[in-house]
């Protein structure tokens, strides 16, 4: 496995600890999965840091071996493997999407399509469990319009604000992508 959704985040909304403080609760995770002898990034764009770049250069698989991309090109080109079926937890769980009782399909990102930085849609670098607001995927290519954003893994829309009842009242959970960068 060198990919995978996040189970749970932290609990405080999209306030993750910046980037050091996701990367470290998400290797927690990974560790617990039997994972843990890689070193995990959360794919999240912050000031100065394209979520790109922090994700190594692939290839991806699943829990379930399936490959998710094989390079960063690949990754953010239409054709990558993500869907609800294969966007997995560290322990190999499908995760809840459009439909299901709760939706749990918006994973934060604070990127634009091509995986770079969506200025001021970060929650304050992950700082913030109350205002502000970040740019979320749909971990299941689904929305409420068949359209380029609704089915966008990593630059759907934003979210209402940083808090957790809020990012669960659109959809979320706080959940994360995380990418194995070794």
């Amino acid at each position: 496995m060198s990919f995978f959704v996040t189970s749970a985040g932290p609990g405080q909304g999209a306030n993750l600890g910046g980037l050091s403080g996701a990367d470290a609760h998400f290797q927690k995770l990974a560790t617990a999965a039997g994972a843990g002898g890689k070193t995990w990034h959360a794919y999240l764009s912050s000031t100065g840091v394209n979520a790109r770049d922090r994700i190594g250069k692939g290839p991806w698989v699943n829990a379930r071996g399936d490959q998710i991309a094989s390079s960063v090109a690949d990754l953010h080109g239409d054709q990558n493997g993500l869907t609800k079926q294969t966007a997995l937890t560290e322990t190999g769980e499908v995760i809840n999407g459009r439909g299901d009782k709760p939706n749990r399909h918006d994973i934060l990102t604070g990127s634009n399509p091509d995986g770079t930085l969506a200025a001021g849609k970060t929650c304050s670098d992950w700082t913030s469990s109350g205002a502000g607001s970040a740019i979320v995927g749909h971990h299941d290519r689904m929305g409420l319009k068949d359209d380029a954003p609704s089915k966008s893994w990593n630059s759907s829309h934003g979210s209402r604000s940083c808090g957790q009842s809020d990012l669960q009242g659109t959809g979320g959970d706080g959940l994360v992508y995380c990418f194995a960068v070794n």
